[in-house]
């Protein structure tokens, strides 16, 4: 997976938010500032997470895993922020049910075969409780950039 695009510019923390439409607004802006989706891309996840819902809770801090389909992207990326305080998401297969979630990972990919694969090692990771209590607490881009890179094959800082 190492022709993803992910490297500290794509790593938000201490992330200011009440809702989770102004979570995906914040980092889908970041992806098209830095020239990775398509204009397009904002709206499309906001209504995608409204209608398919992508929160999971675990046992111990609850995730969002965002996406959309493959024509807003431009290239393949992932963004990863780290709330300041809980943000209510949708569960992922359930109708008006919410999960305080604290750690998003925003996908963009080109086609649904990478996205797979990568959801597979996301939910891996998201057994993990140690590395989840790693992301929550870190404060610096550059670890959360190894922890991520570590657990999802990814092996270089694409883009840079």
């Amino acid at each position: 997976m190492s022709d993803i695009v992910f490297n500290e510019s794509n790593i938000l923390l201490n992330v200011e938010a009440i809702t989770s439409e102004e979570v995906l607004t914040i980092m889908g802006k970041k992806l098209h500032h830095l020239g990775l989706v398509k204009e397009s891309f904002v709206n499309a996840v906001i209504s995608r997470e409204k209608s398919f819902p992508t929160g999971l809770p675990t046992s111990s801090i609850a995730v969002a895993i965002p996406h959309t389909d493959p024509h807003h992207v431009k290239q393949k990326t992932i963004c990863f922020a780290a709330l300041k305080d809980q943000v209510d998401f949708g569960v992922m297969g359930e109708t008006d049910v919410n999960t305080p979630v604290k750690l998003v990972f925003m996908l963009a990919m080109t086609e649904a075969e990478s996205q797979l694969s990568l959801l597979k090692h996301l939910i891996d990771l998201f057994q993990e409780e140690d590395t989840l209590m790693m992301l929550v607490n870190e404060t610096t881009e550059t670890k959360i950039y190894d922890i991520i890179s570590s657990k999802l094959n990814l092996s270089d800082k694409g883009g840079e």
